[in-house]
């Protein structure tokens, strides 16, 4: 008997739909055991919506005490690659799931074979010699039924042998196919006799040249779920109207029943999830490739900086929908931000330099400064940090002329640096265009940590690094990929290219703390008050690359309070 995971079940939140199906199932006894699926078609990389599948299925799988299984729906040589079976493999394990059983629709391709052989026999598929124009013309609309196909009533005889001579390679591609005898009015268009068997002479990464006839998703499907027994089919909601054709095949063939249910796709503003359009993207170089870090790939997630933690939070706050809707970018921004706020280290970064020079701090002298490395976590300890007499701040924490309120650096006016000193600006020097070029100011020796001579408390702190000791550094700067809240409503003459975002990446020069020499690639830090970045896999020893993560600045929980 299936057991329910404890954490789940002390979880209060209301079940979604497919929970309630579940539960059904295993309380009456319809099923012992639940066993699920994820089953990507490997022509491509997987994106977040994919992550949303994932996290349901085998989330769904691992609370019920049941299994998942991957499986590749592999049937289309044409588009498919090993490259991509691989990155599929990864993403799944990152995002902390293991498999119960790999599987192909490949692996099953005798046996879909069989199967349509014996459809052929039973008089419910025939070998078709029309073109894919002309089947597609034939087949009708929504208010007029389909043209049946000169060749439907063909002997059953004549469609064996010219299913076998398909098989062996007679024929060209396109010229003849093997369609479903359904019901050519049928009001479900895909009941119209679907093509089961296209001819399609290429290399296919698993089988090689031994087929040159291939089943059609909605053939192959049902009966591998069928095969693997499958209870529960679990597929988005644009698969709705294939379920009856699911149903169809497995009833006629008489094996296990699998069952489809649908739940909404992931859509998320400023994100397009077409993988023909992704693809475009990377063979035209728009990106950097699929693991660009503004694309909503799972490889490109990784590379940004978001964490396995903060998708599957993202999953879950999403929810299970029977309807399509549209989530806020800003969701999963929230999700890796919170996450990370408890487990990045914290580490000080200038992006955009200003030289500081403390004229009254000792020349040559360097002395150690103790950090925080995580306040949201005791564990993590401190670190050192050298400080010395020149130092660099952020451009923009200094104002010549500020208004009222302004807290940061100005001329006579005194601010904190992070865990240092308090230090007053005397002196700004300009070089001949009148642009700042570095600050000379003092500072209060009696004022370290927090402390100072006189008992006066500022309120402005800001960070810095010891110009001597800081390391240079390339720093991303990423933001959405897209302007356009929605993909899906392009303006008529437009496409998608037209609303590329001219400032989606921007690449600067900064400057880190010396802690930050030869981080590994993926190393996640809070730079304080800047953002969240993870070390990119360009990085070397002596010139570290960062990604932006996300920002501080946390717009969606504000909204979402409104």
């Amino acid at each position: 008997m299936s057991t329910v995971n404890e954490e789940a079940v002390s979880n209060e939140r209301s079940l979604n739909f497919l929970e309630e199906i579940i539960e059904k199932s295993l309380a009456d006894g319809a099923v012992k055991q639940i066993h699920t699926r994820f089953p990507p078609e490997p022509n491509g990389y997987l994106h977040i919506g994919h992550a949303k599948s994932i996290c349901l299925n085998f989330g769904l799988a691992k609370r019920y005490g049941g299994l998942c299984n991957l499986r590749f729906d592999d049937t289309n040589p044409v588009k498919e690659d090993v490259e991509y079976v691989d990155s599929i493999k990864e993403d799944v394990n990152w995002l902390g799931f293991q498999w119960a059983e790999e599987h192909y629709a490949s692996d099953y391709f005798e046996q879909l074979y069989d199967w349509a052989v014996e459809l052929i026999r039973k008089g419910k598929a025939y070998v078709d010699d029309q073109s894919q124009e002309e089947i597609r013309l034939n087949r009708g609309t929504v208010t007029v039924p389909g043209k049946e196909s000169p060749w439907r009533n063909r002997s059953v005889e004549e469609n064996l042998d010219l299913f076998a001579r398909m098989r062996a390679g007679e024929f060209a591609d396109g010229e003849k196919v093997l369609r479903a005898k359904i019901d050519m009015a049928h009001p479900n268009m895909l009941l119209r006799d679907p093509i089961m068997y296209r001819i399609l002479h290429s290399e296919h990464h698993r089988t090689g040249d031994k087929w040159c006839i291939y089943p059609m998703y909605d053939y192959a499907h049902g009966q591998s779920d069928s095969i693997e027994g499958i209870t529960h089919s679990i597929c988005t909601l644009e698969f709705d109207v294939h379920r009856p054709l699911y149903d169809w095949f497995i009833q006629q063939l008489g094996i296990f029943e699998s069952h489809q249910y649908e739940f909404a796709r992931l859509n998320l503003t400023y994100t397009m999830m077409s993988k023909r359009k992704l693809l475009q993207c990377v063979q035209e170089g728009i990106v950097m490739g699929w693991d660009d870090p503004r694309m909503p790939t799972i490889c490109g997630l990784r590379r940004r900086g978001y964490t396995p933690e903060s998708i599957r939070m993202f999953a879950d706050k999403v929810g299970v929908a029977k309807r399509d809707n549209v989530i806020d970018l800003g969701l999963l921004e929230f999700c890796v931000r919170e996450d990370l706020n408890k487990r990045a280290e914290r580490r000080m970064a200038v992006l955009n330099p200003i030289k500081v020079v403390i004229t009254n701090y000792p020349e040559g002298e360097t002395e150690m400064i103790s950090c925080v490395n995580n306040p949201e976590d005791e564990s993590a300890g401190h670190r050192e940090v050298p400080f010395s007499r020149e130092v660099y701040i952020e451009r923009d924490d200094f104002m010549e002329v500020p208004p009222k309120k302004y807290f940061r650096l100005s001329p006579g006016n005194e601010v904190r640096l992070r865990y240092a000193y308090l230090i007053r600006c005397n002196e700004v020097i300009k070089n001949e265009q009148g642009e700042i070029v570095e600050l000379r100011c003092t500072y209060d020796p009696m004022s370290k940590g927090g402390q100072s001579s006189d008992g006066r408390k500022v309120k402005g702190v800001i960070h810095w690094v010891s110009a001597p000791h800081a390391k240079e550094a390339e720093i991303r700067l990423f933001d959405r990929l897209f302007t356009r809240e929605s993909l899906d409503d392009i303006e008529e003459g437009k496409t998608f290219k037209d609303y590329l975002n001219p400032a989606s990446l921007t690449v600067m020069k900064g400057y880190v703390e010396p802690s930050l020499a030869g981080t590994a690639p993926g190393s996640k830090y809070q730079f304080e008050r800047i953002g969240y970045f993870c070390a990119d896999k360009d990085s070397s020893i002596e010139k570290p690359v960062f990604n932006r993560t996300v920002t501080l600045k946390d717009s969606w929980s504000k909204m979402a309070a409104k």
